[in-house]
């Protein structure tokens, strides 16, 4: 089974994570205690003769960037063997796009390595993740909270995310599943973000593929099942 870490408290990482695998909102979001985790069912190389469908669990990780060392040890667990990892952060509030940074160094086992990290303005030492190999995709949350007056000022202000890590980026509402409507640019990107996942593994791990996987429509019906690790 492939793993993508989904990151950072408070931003609405569950009701993202419901909509990613069941296309659904999440009527009663809650916080996340320890790591839940649900599954995506994703065609690798969709349309194209290589195509192939597997399963890839999102995980869904509790705590804040500022936790007591012993949350931040347990947390490592779950960092072990992670083939992917969705930076989340809250559109509304500056400091959860500035914390991206510190989680990102957490997860890919830098916390030690603080230097460069001056996450204020975005100006930070970006050869610190110059040579990391786990794809990276940064999604900004509560996009219908920000007024239309207000938008093309916050969404500058965030576009610096996807250059420093070397990231597609997407902003969306996930009270509203069109933001991941088929064939849209969204859609395109988590797409190709996923696909990367997939090549970056395929070679080594022992996917799960699902020959002959009927309809198209995967999701509810039971289809995917959730787990949570509380």
């Amino acid at each position: 089974m492939t793993r993508v870490l989904v990151s950072f408290t408070g931003v609405g990482k569950s009701s993202l994570v419901h909509l990613l695998c069941q296309n659904q909102v999440l009527g009663n979001p809650s916080w996340t205690v320890g790591c839940s985790v649900d599954v995506r069912v994703h065609d690798y190389k969709e349309g194209t003769p290589e195509e192939k469908t597997y399963y890839i669990e999102l995980w869904d990780v509790g705590g804040s960037v500022g936790s007591a060392s012993s949350v931040k040890s347990t947390r490592a667990v779950f960092y072990n063997s992670v083939n992917g990892i969705i930076l989340v952060h809250d559109l509304t509030n500056k400091k959860s796009s500035q914390n991206l940074y510190r989680w990102s160094l957490e997860a890919l086992n830098r916390d030690l390595v603080p230097t460069g990290v001056l996450v204020t303005n975005g100006d930070y030492d970006r050869e610190q993740f110059a040579d990391n190999q786990i794809p990276l995709l940064v999604i900004g949350t509560k996009l219908d909270q920000i007024h239309e007056n207000k938008r093309h000022e916050v969404l500058t202000r965030t576009a610096f995310l996807a250059e420093d890590f070397n990231a597609e980026e997407i902003n969306l509402d996930c009270t509203n599943p069109r933001y991941l409507a088929a064939g849209s640019s969204n859609a395109v990107k988590l797409s190709r973000f996923f696909d990367k996942v997939m090549a970056s593994i395929k070679l080594f791990l022992n996917l799960i593929y699902i020959p002959g996987f009927p309809d198209r429509k995967r999701f509810g019906g039971g289809t995917l099942k959730s787990l949570h690790y509380d």
